[in-house]
């Protein structure tokens, strides 16, 4: 299991994106900020509103150096069929964890289920883990929030409660 402060786990494994079936490499984001973050399953009725969320705020995350990417422990078929029908103005990579691997490495897995935890984590430009939050299933994350921190980590200073971009932070770690 993953800590913040330690090294996220690297990993290639297939994803779906915008239309393609690939692989997905986490040492390719080196030098980029990355968010991470899982979700049940494929074909709910959660998820689809955080995923689309993402996808409306990709801009603010690219423009901040960050790269988005989904997981789940569905098939990047699965994945395909529904992006395809249901959320085609995603374009960040949705993961297929089959293998659990992922889903375990992060602690998010739920085993008699086999589907994960709503988890999100923001890695560090030298892929350290930065920021995690780990929800039950039946509440979906904000995406301003993630934003939020993401830019509050990225100031390298420390940030007060409710902290937001261009408020004054209480000077260096």
């Amino acid at each position: 299991m993953v800590k913040v402060g330690e090294k996220a786990p690297m990993f290639v494994m297939d994803a779906y994106i915008d239309g393609q079936i690939t692989k997905i490499d986490m040492n390719d984001y080196h030098g980029k900020w990355v968010v991470l973050f899982f979700y049940p399953l494929d074909f709910t009725f959660v998820c689809p509103t955080e995923i689309s969320g993402f996808a409306r705020k990709i801009q603010q995350f690219e423009s901040k150096n960050a790269v988005v990417a989904a997981a789940s422990t569905d098939s990047a078929f699965s994945h395909k069929a529904w992006f395809e029908k249901d959320l085609p103005e995603v374009k960040f990579p949705i993961l297929a964890d089959t293998s659990h691997q992922l889903s375990k490495a992060y602690s998010v897995l739920i085993e008699e289920k086999g589907i994960a935890l709503r988890g999100t984590f923001i890695i560090d430009p030298e892929g350290v883990l930065k920021y995690m939050v780990v929800s039950d299933l039946g509440v979906g994350r904000s995406i301003d929030e993630t934003l939020r921190v993401l830019e509050a980590l990225q100031t390298g200073e420390l940030c007060p409660i409710d902290w937001k971009p261009g408020m004054k932070t209480l000077g260096k770690k």
